[in-house]
């Protein structure tokens, strides 16, 4: 049975094992008939692949040769205009040459003309050379020959006249110098008299119409400041124990403090204006409140110095607007609020101010000039006056410096540069403004000085009319406003009385400094006197 099975099982395989052979053999005569199919499609693909890319690569050269072909025409044509052009600029440079080589023929006749010329000239110079050489030598023979006949006669005239050279020299000199002086005191009186014909009447009317409208306060500021008391007991309060509220009071506020003998009153005495305006102000509250002490008066000095401040801006700011001079700079108007508590010769400086801006614009309406710029030169002119305790130099040079600092106007710059001569005016307002300053100050009422100023200008003014030649006495007249000279008769003629009351006035301008004007008149009388008997 085992044996039977067995045998069967193998010949199961042997068949199972034919069967799959044969089954192999056909998949791989299908597979390879498939493969036979793919490549004999490939081989139809590629030969008309091969056909197409031989058609194209025919087409390629074809349209590659025709490329080259028109390229090469462009190129012929390119070449043949780049010939002609050549050929025309070649021309062209030719023709050029020719008219060049023209023009130097030209030119070369030319300069061998003018050689010829100059040669010519040459020739004539030398000989004209010649004959002026041979003049000179003539000319020197005489000039010596009229020397030698200058000196004989020189000799003669001072033997007929008994007379050295110099001697005659000074005697001509003499007379020339009496001839000159009556000569110049003649054009002096002539034009005097002319320019008073001419501008004497005009001058009065614009003056008097510009002065009609304007009107100011006579002087009343103090130069020092003085404080009431309530009685004298305050004074030792003020003074305090040791003196350390009077020193303190000193110290923060730089005004000395006069205590003295006079009933019921403190005298505050400083230079700078506004620091005198602080120490009034603070030591009336102290003497109304009562509480006098180093802390108390800190209080009220820094109080007092801010709200001083903001009165000086409104001061300033009030002032600007009251003369039109809407545009000025904040701080310009600051610094013109201080001369609120300025004097000069006892005028407010911003009233002065104020005054000769409206004098100025006045003035400037009647000549037609520019008024709103005239009344801003006006107002400006003394600014200095603000800072001269603060500052080195005079009120016109800060001023000046303040002006260019706040770019003003250049009209307005030279206006305050020379409202007192110190530069010339460049300009009709400057000198303007240079009258309307005169004008305020020395109107009626306007100014004054202390006894001491007075009496040294009067001074001043005898001893320059007495330092010249041929005076006998002067006098001074009217507080200063005229010098009477005195002069010797035999010394001084009626010519050189002109010229010497003219010296008078440049010296006294030049030297002394004093408001307003001062007349110069000089008195020569001759009297012959006899008796009857």
């Amino acid at each position: 049975m085992i044996g039977a099975l067995i045998a069967g099982i193998i010949i199961a395989l042997l068949i199972g094992l034919g069967i799959g052979f044969v089954l192999r053999n056909a998949q791989l005569k299908s597979a390879q008939a498939d493969s036979q199919s793919l490549i004999e499609h490939a081989e139809i693909k590629a030969n008309d692949l091969t056909k197409q890319a031989k058609v194209e690569a025919d087409n390629l050269k074809k349209e590659a040769e025709n490329l080259k072909k028109e390229k090469i025409l462009e190129l012929k044509e390119e070449s043949q205009k780049r010939r002609e052009s050549i050929e025309n600029e070649f021309a062209e440079t030719r023709t050029e040459l020719k008219e060049t080589e023209k023009r130097l023929k030209q030119r070369e006749e030319i300069l061998d003309r003018k050689d010829d010329t100059l040669t010519r000239k040459e020739q004539s110079l030398d000989s004209k050379e010649e004959n002026l050489s041979n003049k000179t030598n003539t000319l020197n023979k005489r000039e010596d020959a009229l020397s030698q006949i200058e000196s004989e006669k020189a000799a003669e005239l001072a033997r007929i006249a008994s007379l050295s050279q110099d001697e005659a020299q000074e005697i001509v000199l003499g007379h020339t110098k009496d001839t000159l002086s009556k000569e110049l005191a003649q054009m002096i009186r002539a034009s005097e008299e002319k320019a008073t014909a001419e501008a004497d009447k005009k001058a009065k009317s614009i003056i008097t119409l510009a002065m009609q409208r304007v009107s100011g306060d006579f002087v009343s500021e103090q130069t020092v400041s003085v404080v009431a008391l309530p009685d004298d007991s305050m004074k030792g309060r003020i003074i305090g124990r040791e003196g350390r509220n009077i020193r303190t009071f000193e110290a923060l506020t730089g005004i000395d403090v006069i205590i003295d003998d006079t009933p019921e009153a403190v005298i505050l005495s400083g230079f700078d204006p506004i620091r005198r305006e602080i120490a009034r102000l603070t030591l009336e509250q102290l003497v109304q409140d009562g509480r006098i002490h180093p802390a108390r008066i800190e209080e009220l000095v820094e109080k007092n110095r801010k709200d001083l401040d903001r009165r000086i801006r409104e001061y300033g700011e009030q002032a600007a607007f009251e003369v039109g001079a809407h545009t000025l700079h904040p701080d310009l108007m600051k610094i013109m609020g201080r001369l609120h508590f300025r004097t000069s010769y006892g005028q407010n400086v911003l009233n002065h101010s104020i005054e000769v801006a409206n004098l100025a614009g006045n003035l400037a309406g009647e000549m037609g000039e520019n008024v709103t710029l005239a009344k801003r030169a006006g107002f400006l002119h003394d600014i200095g006056k603000a800072l001269d305790h603060e500052i080195e130099g005079s009120h016109v040079e800060i001023g000046t410096e303040l002006a260019k600092k706040y770019k003003e106007n250049p009209v307005v710059i030279n206006a305050i540069a020379s409202h007192h001569g110190d530069t010339e005016p460049t300009n009709n307002i400057s000198i303007l403004v240079a009258a309307a300053d005169a004008l305020s100050a020395a109107r009626p009422g306007a100014r004054r000085e202390s006894i001491e100023n007075y009496i040294k200008r009067l001074q001043n003014l005898e001893e320059i009319s007495n330092s010249f030649d041929g005076v006998e006495t002067s006098f001074a007249l009217q507080a200063g406003r005229e010098i009477r000279v005195m002069v010797n008769p035999s010394a001084l003629s009626d010519d050189k009385m002109t010229v010497l009351a003219h010296d008078i006035k440049e010296k006294i301008e030049n030297d002394m400094d004093y408001p307003g004007n001062i007349k110069v008149t000089v008195i020569r009388e001759t009297r012959a006197v006899d008796y009857a008997k």
